[in-house]
């Protein structure tokens, strides 16, 4: 039945609600909106430019991956239990309210015309009655969207506004409103947590957006930050850069970034110090270099994402390191997390040898990088910053730049430390509250409707509760953090008690074995 279901060709219009498939990602709800002027139609099978709810993305889908909203909708939400594609399916039912609230008032004054009109008028005017319920009933908006932004209200400079030409055939009547796709706070909130990683596969058959025209606004608005929700379905039909790209290192973080990559089209050489680890992207399409100074003399750019201070300098400075691979012109790009100090070290000497250097530190942790959802805080060349334009949507949401070397690396302390000593709190509240015979997952779902609700509370809450302490961040790096951070205070002597306190905790866990599990295995300092 549903095979030939599927079979039935589908009649799709501009402003119509449709869930948009591509690979073997979910299916999405979103809107057929007019792409935006500079943007053209790809060749071959017919497609339609949708715009996706409970996100800021927008893509070219082909018309056998659409199907109508209203009619599959029930199928689609049982195959979909995510939080996030709720969050969506709650956006679209808020549009269709608001919609319809708008058009009731119309809608009843053509009604009493009808019923006014002879019989013949009134048999005329009820077939165009019954299609436009049944518009109504299919989610399809009364009237042309006007404009669709990245984000209403948003001050950033890379805001686009699609402006609808007219439809060839199905145009509304003149007197409907305007109606634009709501923002609702869960959809706000969801936009900024952990479970933001939804993201579409690129298509061969597709184009892909031009990114060009968003670094230009950049130049042209000074901003500090390119925002992945200015190109199509977050990181899905962008433009990779034609330079050779490289990556060291395949940790929690290194290995999703790779990936993410690799999926955007990227040409990728990687290179890992347990060898092993490199198979996996070798047989998705990744080329094998020998030593990180192969991998920097080959490509054009390279990225680097190893543990700490001292991992980041043996990469550079070892024998067969980056630093024998540099020449004039080439790229080198430090993802670790690491001091100030020792970051602009490294940039020294990469760029005494003719090399451009960028520091850019990631926030995150390994869903976000599989996701391809981190914020990247980078530093240092500018031109290398937007020369990295594709491998960052590519790799995260959202990237900053923050100018001189050393201020992603400050900057990178102190969120993580904020991140530590609050999941330090979160430890101590659920072991105070077993002490004195107080539920945890009470706790738990008072937090969660409160001002502190986040989705990494309740990710870090749900790991202690089920005893599960499996890394996505592992407890021995946030420790370091907390240390890095502790000595950042010092150097500009400025207090940092609670980060003292809650280090003090993190030593106690590591010495309990904790360092390779997950930073909320934190918990088990406090009960042991």
């Amino acid at each position: 039945m549903a095979a030939a279901a599927a079979a039935v060709p589908v009649n799709l219009r501009l402003g119509d609600l449709v869930w948009g498939k591509l690979g073997r990602y979910p299916p999405w709800p979103g809107k057929i909106v007019n792409p935006p002027k500079d943007l053209k139609k790809p060749r071959g099978k017919k497609c339609f430019f949708v715009k996706f709810f409970g996100t800021e993305d927008h893509a070219w889908i082909k018309v056998e991956q659409l199907k109508p909203y209203h009619a599959h909708k029930e199928e689609m939400i049982k195959i979909n239990k995510g939080k996030r594609f709720q969050q969506a399916v709650d956006a679209v039912e808020e549009f269709l309210k608001k919609g319809k609230g708008k058009d009731q008032a119309s809608h009843n004054s053509t009604e009493e015309k009808n019923r006014r009109n002879s019989s013949e008028e009134r048999g005329k005017q009820s077939v165009g009655e019954e299609k436009h319920k049944a518009n109504l009933s299919e989610g399809k908006p009364k009237k042309r969207v006007s404009s669709v932004s990245s984000e209403r209200g948003s001050k950033s400079p890379l805001k686009r506004t699609y402006e609808q030409s007219p439809r060839k055939r199905g145009r509304p009547p003149k007197d409907e409103k305007d109606l634009t796709i709501p923002e609702s706070s869960t959809v706000k909130r969801m936009m900024t947590g952990t479970m933001a990683g939804f993201k579409w596969p690129p298509s061969v058959s597709e184009p892909a957006v031009c990114y060009q025209a968003i670094t230009k606004k950049l130049k042209e608005t000074g901003s500090t930050s390119i925002q992945a929700a200015d190109s199509t379905a977050i990181n899905g039909s962008i433009t990779p850069t034609d330079k050779k790209i490289g990556f060291l290192g395949l940790g929690l973080m290194g290995s999703g970034i790779v990936s993410n990559l690799l999926k955007m089209g990227h040409t990728v050489t990687v290179w890992n110090r347990t060898a092993e680890k490199c198979d996996l992207f070798i047989q998705e399409g990744a080329r094998l270099g020998r030593t990180p100074a192969e991998v920097v003399s080959t490509c054009d750019i390279t990225f680097a994402c190893v543990s700490d201070p001292k991992a980041a300098k043996d990469l550079v400075l070892g024998p067969s390191g980056v630093l024998q691979g540099i020449r004039p012109g080439k790229c080198y790009v430090d993802m670790s997390t690491v001091d100030a100090d020792t970051v602009t070290e490294l940039a020294q000497v990469i760029v005494s040898r003719g090399g451009r250097f960028l520091e850019a530190p990631v926030s995150g942790n390994q869903q976000l990088s599989n996701d391809g959802m981190l914020v990247i805080l980078a530093a240092g060349d500018r031109g290398l910053y937007e020369d990295c334009s594709s491998c960052f949507q590519a790799m995260g949401k959202t990237s900053f730049f923050l100018g001189e070397v050393g201020n992603a690396a400050k900057m990178m302390l102190i969120v993580n430390m904020v991140q530590g000593s609050f999941m330090a709190t979160i430890a101590e509240g659920l072991t105070l509250a077993q002490v004195t015979g107080q539920s945890q997952q009470t706790l738990l779902d008072i937090l969660n409707q409160g001002q502190l609700a986040s989705i990494f509370l309740d990710q870090k809450c749900q790991n202690i509760l089920q005893g599960n302490f499996k890394p996505d961040f592992y407890l021995k790096y946030i420790q370091k953090d907390l240390r890095l951070a502790i000595a950042l205070g010092d150097s500009v002597n400025h207090p940092t008690p609670m980060a003292a306190a809650a280090n003090e905790v993190y030593k106690r866990a590591k010495a309990l074995d904790q360092s390779d599990n997950d930073m909320s295995a934190v918990y088990r300092a406090y009960i042991h």
